[in-house]
């Protein structure tokens, strides 16, 4: 498993009115491990699904999630279902990009630098994204079935613009501590008197960071030793 935690959810509503508003909040987080720096309240994803009507469709916007230094640009990515991501390698040497979990599974194989592939997210879901060569590279695609979403910044605050007023369910989802999360979800009202949540307090309480490559299995020294298969 990449990740797994216990977290706490705690936020208040209003009601719904009539026109377009910016939803706003403030992620604090609790617990433990909040000392550390992956723990920051930084990219974590909110997003709210419709309960009184079907959200129009936007145009599908060119999203890129790129090899470079060893590591995926952004780290987290939210995208809406239906988008097409593409997979850039930036780096001089070879990449195989996978993701094995529940949002999309996929094996984009062995591909050199200057190339790309590229992945359907036809589905909601969350998928982790590694490296079978660089067991340092993760990175995280959230796909979502609504345009209403957001990702917080550095202090934890989250704006997502152009909200109808209405009834919704609020989703949340953070990296360190993936699953219980996913399985958080609250009916909020929207109004233009309460057009946001003052504070969502996360309580974290444990995470994992380890992963296997793409056959299940450990981590080792390539073999045989060439620059395409470079480790730090």
């Amino acid at each position: 498993m990449l990740g797994s935690g216990c977290v706490l959810l705690f936020f208040t509503h209003g009601a719904a009115s009539a026109q377009d508003v910016t939803f706003t909040t403030h992620v604090v987080l609790h617990g433990q491990h909040t000392d550390a720096k992956k723990y920051s309240p930084k990219n974590i994803v909110v997003w709210l699904a419709p309960m009184d009507f079907s959200p129009q469709q936007a145009p599908l916007r060119h999203f890129r999630l790129v090899q470079h230094n060893k590591s995926f640009e952004p780290h987290i990515l939210v995208v809406p279902v239906g988008a097409v991501v593409e997979f850039p390698n930036h780096d001089p040497f070879f990449h195989n990009v996978f993701s094995l979990f529940d949002g999309k599974r996929f094996d984009l194989g062995l591909y050199e630098a200057g190339s790309t592939r590229e992945v359907h997210f036809d589905k909601p879901g969350i998928s982790y994204i590694f490296c079978n060569i660089h067991a340092q590279m993760s990175a995280v695609v959230v796909s979502v079935s609504t345009p209403y979403y957001a990702v917080s910044d550095a202090n934890g605050n989250v704006s997502i613009p152009g909200v109808p007023v209405g009834r919704y369910k609020l989703r949340i989802w953070y990296e360190a501590a993936p699953e219980p999360l996913q399985a958080i979800t609250r009916e909020i009202s929207i109004s233009q008197q309460d057009p946001g949540i003052a504070k969502l307090d996360l309580e974290v309480a444990k995470i994992l960071t380890t992963h296997k490559n793409l056959y299940g299995h450990d981590y080792e020294p390539p073999q045989p030793s060439s620059p395409a298969y470079e480790r730090p």
